[in-house]
């Protein structure tokens, strides 16, 4: 009996599915699904097997040149949760090209349980935030501050919430504008469980972990998903009323603290590999901002040090884009916070295999650095 392909689990993702069976070996082959977007990357679906266990199994995904960043495909390292296991990196693919010029990447595995369920990243949502609570107690609260387009709750993670004498050093920080880019989270729980363990020695800390939450529960990608990407709809009035949310609930932060810089926590192109990097506003737009932005990704740079800093590392996000429309960190410049983009690889840095604790080690670093930068 052939495989049973299913996207009904959280986060689930795929389009153009077909299953076969060819001398001993059962495969699946799909593409992401853009889920109305005119952009696409993230995957993440479940096979099973009613026969038992699946066995030889052989994955192919199809066009990989028409997902953001995708000119490498060699670069792709799904992963895959085998049974109730954890989830783990999935190696090297096979770069296959049929006569016509089209692509695809082949992975052949090994799956000694029923089922599977594969993904482009390391999924972290809901349960993951759960989690981080728990572990840290109530050394960080959870709060919400208003709701997504679709109702869910915005939730607010802060250790503190400040005093209106505004001494203390302040940092806001959002991950998951784009509900795909997941590394992005898992840099941000490390750099959470970095600012609890430094207690009262850390500086007041906001972050709002599933910004686009609505896509993120719906398994969407994210990245200029009409009729708003969550990070072009940020002008005056808000686009999208999420950023009516978060920019009310920065309006009470810089009202708690000494605001000193704001980081939107993202994930480059599904194959870049070169390392972490920072985008900043053009500087000419405000060159004392422009300037104050670049010390601060500096100190980001000298934090992760050659394991996971690209070479070129302070980058202009000048890129073409959609829609001409104020981004998360123009908007913080124009209330005079300091504000960066840091762009997290999807699976290699170099030559180092970006895992869960990889992500976690990037996130304490760079917290445990502006700790020191802002206590000094």
């Amino acid at each position: 009996m052939l495989l049973i392909v299913s996207m009904d689990i959280p986060y689930g993702n795929a389009a153009g599915v077909r299953v076969w069976e060819h001398d001993g070996r059962r495969g699946v082959s799909f593409s992401p699904d853009p889920h109305g977007g005119p952009e696409c990357l993230w995957f993440c679906f479940r096979i099973s097997s009613p026969e038992g266990e699946i066995g030889a199994l052989r994955l192919k995904m199809k066009n990989p040149d028409t997902t953001l960043g995708g000119g490498r495909p060699e670069n792709f390292r799904p992963v895959i949760r085998r049974g109730e296991g954890e989830w783990e990196r999935i190696g090297t693919g096979r770069v296959a090209e049929r006569p016509d010029g089209r692509m695809s990447v082949i992975w052949d595995l090994d799956v000694p349980a029923p089922h599977c369920d594969v993904a482009f990243c390391y999924p972290y949502g809901a349960p993951e935030i759960d989690a981080l609570l728990g572990d840290c107690g109530e050394a960080l609260r959870a709060d919400g501050i208003g709701h997504s387009q679709g109702g869910r709750g915005l939730v607010r993670l802060s250790n503190d919430y400040g005093t209106t004498e505004r001494k203390r050093p302040g940092l806001y920080l959002v991950a998951r504008q784009h509900a795909g880019e997941m590394p992005g989270s898992w840099v941000l729980d490390g750099f959470l469980r970095e600012m609890v363990r430094l207690g009262s020695d850390a500086p007041l800390v906001w972050a709002v972990p599933l910004s686009n939450i609505d896509g993120i529960e719906w398994g969407d990608y994210g990245k200029d998903n009409f009729p708003y990407d969550l990070n072009r709809a940020w002008s005056t009035p808000p686009m999208r009323h999420e950023t009516l949310c978060i920019r009310k609930d920065i309006a009470r932060w810089q009202a708690r603290c000494r605001a000193e810089l704001a980081i939107d926590f993202h994930a480059p192109g599904g194959s870049e590999a070169a390392g972490a990097y920072c985008f900043t506003p053009t500087p000419q737009s405000d060159a004392d901002m422009g300037s104050a932005t670049a010390r601060w990704a500096e100190t980001i740079r000298h934090a992760l040090g050659e394991t996971y800093a690209a070479e070129e590392f302070l980058r202009t996000a000048d890129y073409p884009s959609r829609w001409e429309t104020m981004r998360f960190t123009q908007f913080c410049w124009s209330q005079g916070v300091p504000a960066l983009t840091i762009e997290t690889p999807y699976a290699l840095s170099g030559e180092t295999v970006m895992t869960r604790e990889r992500y976690r080690e990037m996130g304490s670093l760079i917290a445990r650095r502006l700790s020191e930068r802002l206590s000094g």
